[in-house]
């Protein structure tokens, strides 16, 4: 006789959430339609490493032009999915708070895999290096276990004043 299987353990299996949406929107600027992170699901200061989440829907602003009756998310927002992700490491980081960072740069960015309506865009971020005004990470976002693209970001936080 085989068990019915317990909803607790399935349960369970699902990443916990870290950070809600809401959270998040405290830790950085972005708000809907530019919010490409819904939740924060790892966190790990001591590995540098923070792990968020997007679910792509068939509402998404982006897809009614690209492309009408082929929805396909845009590889640019992807990577920006993956500097919002890094954003929130950064902001939960010692003397970062409300400082917001730039892009200096994407590198060795590769694109592997379309994302469609449907996906959970899974976006991991390791850091390499964080200093006060400069920082890079190694980013994957990945779908099911599939990496969707991939890139090394850099951004600066330019002196105070500069953006206001």
């Amino acid at each position: 006789m085989t068990e019915a299987p317990d909803a607790t353990v399935e349960r369970s299996a699902r990443p916990a959430v870290v950070h809600t949406t809401r959270e998040i929107e405290g830790l950085i600027p972005h708000r809907w339609p530019f919010l490409l992170v819904d939740r924060i699901v790892e966190y790990d200061p001591e590995a540098r490493r923070i792990v968020g989440e997007k679910a792509v829907t068939a509402t998404e602003w982006f897809f009614g032009g690209h492309f009408p009756g082929l929805p396909v998310m845009p590889g640019v927002l992807q990577v920006e999915a993956l500097a919002q992700t890094m954003a929130v490491y950064v902001a939960k980081q010692p003397g970062f708070g409300d400082r917001i960072g730039l892009f200096a740069g994407i590198d060795e960015c590769r694109f592997k895999r379309v994302v469609v309506p449907g996906d959970v865009l899974r976006l991991e971020v390791t850091m390499e290096k964080l200093g006060s005004r400069f920082g890079r990470g190694r980013g994957v976002a990945s779908v099911a276990g599939e990496v969707a693209c991939e890139a090394t970001l850099s951004f600066i936080i330019p002196p105070e004043g500069v953006l206001r």
